[in-house]
């Protein structure tokens, strides 16, 4: 996982908190990086795990919440530091269905080596659309989470919903988007 998720999610950590207790979320971790990060490395997915273990036995949040709140977050920073990937998209449905074909691929020119996730987009109209997450790090929640903030960011009035179709070595979540009528 690139180190921009792990250098960002220390930044939620710290605005929600307080820097003192990110050092107690990093130790009780025992991370095998120790819990230091460069925004261009890669680092093992499992840290993630770790820290957001370590974050919901401190906070009484459970993961899935920590991971979701996070990815809304993480949404607004990839808007802020990436402004580049935001200015084609109209609106929220148009920027979802451009991931693969246009983020990603510009993703791939900044970080060569990353692992992204993969998405398929099906039953697309003007009013909403489905989006599939396929993923062997199971980051379903921060998907949830990143789409959550990609709405907000753009604005309009959506429901959101989530299926989970595999979990194995791979995860597969559906997630069904909808503008609601004005």
């Amino acid at each position: 996982m690139k180190g921009v998720v792990f250098v960002e999610l220390f930044e939620f950590i710290e605005q929600n908190y307080d820097t003192f207790f990110l050092q107690d979320v990093i130790e009780a971790a025992d991370l095998p990086s120790g819990g230091v990060y460069t925004a261009v490395g890669t680092y093992p997915g499992c840290e993630m795990a770790r820290l957001a273990a370590a974050f919901s036995q401190r906070t009484g949040l459970s993961v899935p919440e920590i991971m979701k709140k996070f990815g809304q977050h993480l949404f607004g920073r990839f808007a802020v530091n990436y402004p580049g990937f935001f200015g084609e998209s109209q609106d929220a449905l148009a920027f979802l269905a451009s991931i693969e074909e246009q983020i990603h691929r510009e993703v791939y020119k900044l970080y060569p080596d990353a692992e992204l996730p993969r998405f398929d987009i099906g039953d697309r109209t003007e009013d909403g659309m489905t989006l599939i997450y396929h993923s062997t790090r199971h980051l379903g929640d921060l998907c949830e989470g990143l789409i959550r903030g990609c709405l907000d960011h753009f604005g309009g009035r959506f429901t959101l919903t989530r299926e989970t179709l595999k979990v194995d070595h791979e995860s597969s979540v559906r997630f069904d988007i909808r503008k609601v009528a004005a």
